[in-house]
């Protein structure tokens, strides 16, 4: 959430400066202003509820500066107030043990920062959320790049119960997926050994199996207009294109979260939604009014981005191994990992040289990226070796682009 609300800061900023002419035009930023930007969640869950501090640049590439010793707590309506604990790097947060949303409350966040700046949001009540009461998929073909291409996949879908009049809804999910890299590393190659039998150590822990994760950063969002209590029907969540994701070829997890929001919010999300449709281009379409309910009690003419949001939740997950999707008849993923066997005699050269030897092969490919390797290769007899084996990292240690920490909710589930 927290880029989709610095990118559309962005966006709107250069809008407003960049005047509307069909020259080339570099926009004079010495009067930019540091606007306070706030990524606000409280929740009737067992968690922690969490309020993230920063502030925008002006390159929308560098990383926002984390406002770290501000003084944060929130207020209710039977005059609570609970202080959230600083964790650093601009995040703040509740005991989940002492403090829980509950719902038919009202809360107010208050942020005071080190330039003696006093913020403060408008009183947001917490609506009853219904119960999800099924989240499932599937097969599915969507049009991307203006119907020029198909993508063969599987849409992710949740239906809930009945809720109390709930007008309008904001979903969001978090993706979690184990996966196994082709050629694991099981061997650490010890130079210096004798040139013609090198020595092998194995590898105690090899990075076979990793876990990697994402959250949602689109802005899924829902009015029922008429006001009527409803179940809600095959809700699209989000679209896996399997051909193009490595996500569904072992294990995957997906838990959905449902809140039920007020008009103001929705509003909110609604218009943020647009400005990020419009992209760059800033003849597309008049940007919107992204207001936010939080403001600075001493200058009220300040801009603050971000929305407080206050919202009980509703949320269930859904488990899919790779066989329930293989079934579908839909194209599948093939990963880039290739092995590569290499010997002596590839190093040869044409001058009076040494024979190359196996620390030379080693050396050779290390300084190429292909600095891990498999099983080496011996004769028939056992003794004899007759090619080192190597492959990129990502193809071998799965480090590279997950974690062998294993999720504390994960579960192996036999297939």
């Amino acid at each position: 959430m927290l880029k989709t609300l610095l990118r559309s800061g962005i966006i709107l900023f250069s809008l407003f400066i960049i005047c509307t002419c069909i020259d080339p035009y570099t926009p004079n930023l010495k009067g930019y202003d540091s606007l306070l930007t706030v990524d606000a969640l409280v929740t009737d869950a067992n968690s922690s509820c969490i309020v993230k501090l920063t502030r925008t640049l002006q390159n929308q590439n560098d990383i926002p500066p984390a406002v770290s010793d501000a003084i944060v707590y929130l207020t209710d309506d039977v005059k609570n107030t609970i202080t959230l604990i600083n964790a650093g790097g601009g995040i703040y947060k509740t005991d989940s043990i002492e403090f829980k949303g509950e719902v038919g409350r009202t809360y107010i966040l208050h942020i005071g920062t080190n330039d003696g700046q006093e913020y403060e949001s408008d009183p947001c009540l917490m609506y009853p959320v219904p119960e999800i009461d099924s989240v499932y998929f599937e097969k599915d073909r969507q049009i991307t790049n203006n119907g020029t291409q198909s993508l063969d996949g599987i849409s992710i879908y949740l239906d809930s119960k009945e809720g109390d009049n709930n007008q309008y809804f904001r979903w969001a999910y978090e993706e979690t997926w184990k996966f196994r890299v082709p050629y694991p590393t099981k061997f650490t190659y010890i130079r210096g050994a004798d040139p013609d039998h090198p020595g092998f150590v194995p590898v105690n822990d090899v990075k076979e199996f990793c876990w990697n994760n994402r959250r949602s950063g689109e802005i899924l969002i829902r009015s029922i207009s008429n006001g009527q209590a409803e179940k809600i029907k095959k809700q699209p969540v989000f679209f896996i294109p399997t051909g193009m994701s490595s996500r569904l070829l072992y294990q995957y997890t997906v838990l959905v979260k449902q809140y039920s929001i007020s008009k103001n919010e929705y509003d909110f999300w609604d218009n943020l939604k647009q400005v990020n449709e419009t992209g760059n281009d800033i003849f597309a379409r008049q940007p919107y009014s992204v207001l936010s309910n939080l403001h600075n009690t001493k200058n009220p003419k300040e801009r603050v981005l971000g929305f407080f949001q206050v919202s009980a939740v509703s949320q269930q997950r859904k488990n899919i191994v790779y066989d329930e999707v293989g079934y579908l008849g839909l194209p599948f993923y093939s990963n880039k990992c290739s092995a590569m066997s290499m010997d002596r005699s590839f190093w040869n050269t044409q001058c009076m040289c040494p024979p190359p030897t196996w620390d030379d092969v080693y050396r050779n490919m290390s300084s190429s990226s292909y600095n891990l390797f498999t099983e080496p290769l011996y004769d028939n007899t056992g003794r004899v070796l007759l090619r080192l084996v190597f492959t990129r990292p990502a193809c071998a240690d799965c480090e590279v682009s997950g974690s062998t920490n294993e999720p504390y909710f994960w579960k192996d589930i036999k297939w």
